[in-house]
């Protein structure tokens, strides 16, 4: 137990320092002993909410948050193969992606990866996604939630269009959307008459748990 604890605190630090070929060796020797998939994913996601606290205190700049990033990205693919989340089990759908004009994926990314964990069952559309595109795939995969990421401050207002498309086609009521990313807050969710505004990733599972259970 002592070397899966130092494993996994090794996996945290080459996600932080952005190793990449680190990372994925760790997230492979980790799946080889047997360590449960889901806990290897919280270490990753917890590194990278170090890499976020170290970004906003100005410790690191973007070039590290890239590569941070990388080192999620890569090990992540040796992961989810390994995450299973039985159908019976799944509490609802969700569809995710990064609104148009948005092209910055590791937020959503992360967000999408935590929702999977809890037990949702998630459909990523990536990024730069048109309002239109949103609702569409909301309707085609039988979605109980949009999840936005919205880093741009410019592109807030094709937020708008995606709670416009959603009254005209009578789904509001129906089909909740969250709102994340350093370009929204509360503010902005209250202004826009969004369902749920997520500070971050575990905030989001936490809103989506709610809004499902009061949907209920």
């Amino acid at each position: 137990m002592a070397m899966f604890k130092r494993r996994l605190d090794e996996l945290s630090s080459a996600v932080i320092l952005g190793d990449v070929r680190g990372a994925r060796k760790l997230t492979e020797q980790l799946i080889n002993d047997g360590v449960p998939p889901n806990q290897i994913l919280q270490t990753m996601l917890e590194a990278m909410r170090i890499v976020d606290s170290k970004y906003e205190r100005k410790e690191y700049f973007v070039v590290e948050v890239a590569a941070a990033a990388s080192a999620m990205k890569e090990a992540f693919k040796i992961l989810q193969p390994h995450l299973k989340v039985e159908s019976v089990e799944m509490k609802g759908k969700i569809v995710i992606g990064s609104l148009k004009g948005n092209i910055q994926g590791l937020g959503k990314d992360i967000v999408a990866a935590a929702l999977k964990s809890a037990g949702f069952e998630v459909v990523d559309l990536g990024v730069d996604i048109s309002p239109e595109a949103f609702v569409n795939a909301a309707v085609k995969e039988k979605a109980n939630v949009i999840a936005i990421s919205i880093t741009m401050d410019e592109t807030v207002p094709f937020l708008m269009e995606v709670i416009e498309v959603l009254h005209k086609r009578n789904l509001k009521d129906t089909v909740k959307v969250v709102i994340g990313g350093n370009a929204v807050s509360e503010k902005i969710r209250e202004e826009y008459s969004v369902d749920a505004y997520a500070k971050d990733a575990w905030d989001c599972v936490s809103k989506v748990k709610a809004m499902l259970a009061k949907a209920r």
